[in-house]
């Protein structure tokens, strides 16, 4: 593997290609090996006394279903809850479901091998467990034609045509630089997508502020200001009407601003640490002065409520916090000690090879997108190199993935300083290690009123790892953990009934006895958000006047969703 998480080229998809199938070979070999092995201590015929003529096909089956004997223990020759292998032939056809114990078999091994691994640390056994993972989940054989049994019987019925679908998908694909998960053109921003009617009300070099039209009579007087993470569009907030967590807020009775990131170009190549904490300074500021309100609620999503951590620490130094009367922080770190799979994937290497794929200040989105399907590659890589390359399949339309494909480009410099300062060196959490112009950031001066939301099955902020706010912040905390994982975790409307979360009103020391303590509750977390974002202040205002979006100083600028979420 590369120390980047490039995009393949197809030099490299030949490479890999040529190298997993010299790996099943190897698989085979070694069956091969271990019956002949067995039949030198007397436990098959003797070469050479078989004089009936030979079926390579039986013979090879024989192999497979020997080894598989000699080799698994009794208890694992049952069938697999891999959903990769749900389809028949993996369980009752004989050579397959002996490939598919092998597979599993010799994975497991694999992956074992990583954790008996002597003299390595704690990271270095984190690259090397990422590495074989994905090595191993490449191996499958049903990332194969010829090992697939779904595949096989799909090209008889359609006389190759699924494999000419596929190859098409693919070269589509390799045109566009970007794995395919969704239709093209199956989703728009302001048709199906982001349709929560509102203003752009200020636009920056870095960010447009939208003010979104109340649906209530009143509202809330403190109003809210999100900041979603801007390596993604804003818009995983307000994707198709049922999921909208904007439109819900609206709902709720409580005026909602939304910060939408500009994907980075070449004249963003300076930002850095100072440009983002400030820029949700400025927001803050903005909508305090528009309402004339002394503070407002403020949610950071992923990195940015990283950032707004930073920023937290910020006004508590220049004696400002009560510019911020609460603040949420969906599936965010402060913490990068055990920052999960990501951090496993950040060497000196990769940081120094962000700048030769910048030469313009800026990296390409793509490159950022691979890195998180390569975090989950079994469902988001190589489920659709069966489904859509091999069987042929059309895209399935979906939301989620509609908006996981719709990259942003990052300031080079910025990216690369966060995970250096981050991921590698955690300096968040050391006091004064950062500083914001000449002002050194320290969390434990931070007594904003706080909630928390992490998601168990999270693999990108890992929930242990989110915990570890609690440790520094000083003032009211409540941490809530939502079933699923960084997205699904995240966006749950109550409507869906989807899901579970987990709360503790005891104290807790740790994630372990927070979820040993914890309540099980069905559904939602966003009702449990609401009654403790209300138990702050939950005056009422009319939503007139400054409440409508461009009534007040701000005249309106564009329609919501704006102009930086379209730009590529």
């Amino acid at each position: 593997m590369t120390d980047s998480p490039l995009p393949p080229s197809l030099a490299d998809l030949q490479q890999w290609t040529a190298m997993i199938g010299r790996a099943q070979q190897m698989m085979l070999e070694q069956s091969v090996a271990a019956l002949d092995a067995g039949k030198e201590k007397g436990t098959g015929a003797t070469p050479g006394t078989d004089t009936a003529p030979r079926d390579p096909w039986a013979e090879g089956l024989s192999a497979w279903q020997q080894f598989i004997a000699a080799t698994l223990p009794h208890e694992q020759q049952q069938p697999s809850q891999d959903k990769r292998f749900a389809a028949p032939a993996w369980q009752q056809n004989p050579f397959f479901a002996a490939l598919r114990q092998a597979y599993e078999f010799i994975g497991e091994q694999l992956m074992r091998s990583v954790e008996t691994m002597p003299g390595v640390d704690d990271r270095q056994r984190a690259q090397f467990r990422f590495a074989m993972r994905n090595f191993v989940d490449a191996l499958s054989p049903t990332n194969f034609a010829f090992t697939n049994p779904q595949v096989i019987e799909r090209t008889l019925q359609t006389r190759g045509d699924n494999l000419r679908k596929g190859l098409q998908h693919m070269l589509d694909d390799m045109a566009r630089g970007q794995m395919t998960h969704t239709p093209l053109g199956a989703f728009e921003l302001g048709r199906n997508l982001a349709t929560t009617p509102g203003k752009v009300v200020l636009r920056t070099s870095l960010f447009e502020l939208i003010h979104y039209a109340p649906t209530t009579p009143q509202v809330l007087q403190t109003p809210l200001v999100i900041f979603p993470p801007w390596i993604n569009r804003f818009y995983i907030l307000d994707l198709t009407a049922e999921k909208s967590f904007i439109r819900w807020c609206l709902h709720q009775g409580i005026s909602v601003f939304m910060v939408s990131w500009k994907s980075a170009d070449a004249s963003m190549k300076d930002i850095g640490w100072r440009d983002y904490i400030t820029a949700q300074v400025e927001a803050i500021d903005t909508v305090r002065d528009l309402l004339d309100v002394p503070a407002v609620h403020a949610i950071g999503y992923c990195v940015a409520g990283t950032t707004l951590a930073a920023t937290l620490a910020l006004l508590a130094a220049r004696g400002e916090a009560e510019k911020v009367a609460s603040a949420t922080f969906f599936t965010a770190q402060v913490d990068f000690a055990r920052a999960g799979d990501l951090s496993a994937l950040i060497t000196d290497e990769l940081l120094d090879r962000i700048d030769t794929l910048s030469p313009e200040g800026f990296l390409d989105g793509r490159y950022m997108a691979a890195t998180f399907n390569m975090l989950r590659s079994r469902d988001l890589v190589w489920n659709y190199v069966t489904n859509n390359y091999l069987l042929g399949e059309e895209y399935t339309p979906f939301d989620l993935l509609h908006w996981n494909g719709d990259v942003t480009n990052l300031p080079a410099g910025w990216h690369r300083s966060y995970l250096a300062d981050l991921y590698r060196d955690n300096l968040l959490v050391k006091p004064g290690a950062i500083t914001i112009d000449g002002v050194p950031l320290d969390l434990a001066r931070v007594e904003t009123p706080t909630f928390v939301q992490a998601g168990r099955e999270d693999h990108i902020a890992p929930a242990e790892s989110v915990w570890e706010i609690t440790r520094y912040f000083r003032g009211p905390l409540r941490f809530v953990l939502a079933g699923s994982g960084h997205i699904a975790g995240v966006v749950n409307p109550p409507a869906a009934r989807k899901y579970r979360h987990w709360t503790n009103d005891a104290p807790a020391g740790s994630f372990a006895e927070f979820v040993a303590g914890a309540t099980e509750h069905e559904g939602s977390w966003w009702p449990d958000w609401l009654a403790w974002l209300r138990g702050h202040d939950d005056t009422m205002v009319e939503a007139a006047g400054a409440r409508i979006p461009g009534a007040g100083k701000l005249p309106a600028l564009d329609d919501a969703p704006g102009r930086y979420v379209r730009a590529r």
